[in-house]
């Protein structure tokens, strides 16, 4: 059960840890964390996590580094993750953590959209698979919209009494609106960066060494990026406080394992598979959020959870009828090889 299930269940353990990071990320910057130097030190973190792990795992799976390949990864890196995670930690600080976990639910469109463009995934309105992974896709988008703005009768999970997260920057609807687009784009890069896996994990299979690289390549541009935009040394001092804590769980929990549980979903089930758990993100983090900080929830957003819950069951369902389909293809052409 644990071997056939293992996929799902490792990126249900991925989204949880992102929705660890939303809450973490946004309390420290409102703290005052520089945002630029919370991704340097989180890459570092993220680096120091992976490399023993490189150099154990995959001593036997070593593959050939090419200067092209360097060069396809460096760019990858400053793409997908130096990008994505800059503007996220930018605009996480104009927008409450829980709108950020809302936000993150259009990546599996996005996903779906790119990876059909680049042909990396497959769709046919007269396959019923197919449309079973766009209905999924729509269904989980609309669920995340009704978690997010429908509310109804209210619901208290823990004492009024409780610390809550810090608005200061919410006031002004200009910064609001500068967030809200800056996470979205964001978003749209953090799917591409899932589609472009695809490939690169075919011609790279050492998934631990593919992940540390990134991660290593990430953690120089975002150093150069920020030592731009910040130039207070005080900006840089890290203290055994929260930031510290916040920044160590981004990198080793968030940044190094499960990017390489990412890569490895990436590898054996395809983008799509992957990006369809991010609805999970927006109910941990409700949940979280509303006995730390006492959030308050909605009748709306159990409604919206449930359309979360079905719309990913009917991508997991296509994906995986898919998947069976190609292997019994893949059986008979070996048979009919062999008879011939």
């Amino acid at each position: 059960m644990l071997e056939k299930n293992k996929g799902c269940l490792g990126m249900m353990m991925v989204q949880l840890a992102f929705a660890g990071m939303s809450i973490f990320s946004k309390a420290a910057i409102d703290k005052g964390m520089n945002p630029y130097v919370f991704v340097v030190y989180r890459q570092a973190f993220a680096v120091i996590t992976l490399a023993p792990f490189a150099f154990f795992l995959d001593r036997k799976n070593v593959d050939p580094l090419t200067y092209t390949l360097i060069c396809k990864i460096f760019l990858i890196s400053f793409f997908g993750t130096t990008l994505s995670l800059n503007l996220y930690s930018y605009a996480i600080n104009y927008v409450s953590a829980t709108f950020a976990s809302a936000s993150v639910n259009t990546i599996p469109a996005f996903t779906f959209v790119i990876a059909v463009i680049l042909r990396v995934e497959t769709f046919s309105i007269r396959d019923f698979p197919g449309v079973a992974k766009f209905v999924g896709s729509v269904v989980s988008l609309s669920g995340a919209m009704v978690f997010a703005f429908v509310k109804g009768p209210g619901v208290k999970w823990c004492d009024s009494t409780k610390e809550t997260i810090s608005t200061k920057h919410l006031s002004s609807r200009e910064n609001w609106v500068q967030g809200c687009l800056l996470m979205l784009a964001a978003n749209v890069i953090w799917a591409s960066w899932l589609v472009m896996q695809a490939p690169l994990v075919k011609q790279y299979s050492a998934k631990f060494r593919l992940a540390m690289l990134q991660c290593f390549f990430s953690c120089i541009q975002s150093s150069i990026w920020a030592m731009t935009m910040e130039r207070d040394i005080a900006s840089w001092r890290l203290k055994w406080d929260f930031n510290l804590f916040s920044v160590a769980y981004c990198g080793i929990v968030v940044t190094g394992i499960c990017y390489w549980l990412q890569l490895w979903a990436v590898e054996k089930k395809g983008p799509l598979y992957a990006a369809s758990f991010t609805p999970l993100i927006l109910i941990f983090t409700a949940i979280i959020s509303a006995f730390l900080w006492n959030e308050m929830l909605y009748v709306g957003s159990f409604c919206g959870g449930i359309l979360l819950i079905g719309g990913l069951y009917c991508v997991i369902w296509g994906k995986n009828r898919e998947t069976q389909k190609e292997e019994n293809q893949d059986k008979v052409d070996a048979k009919e090889e062999t008879v011939v």
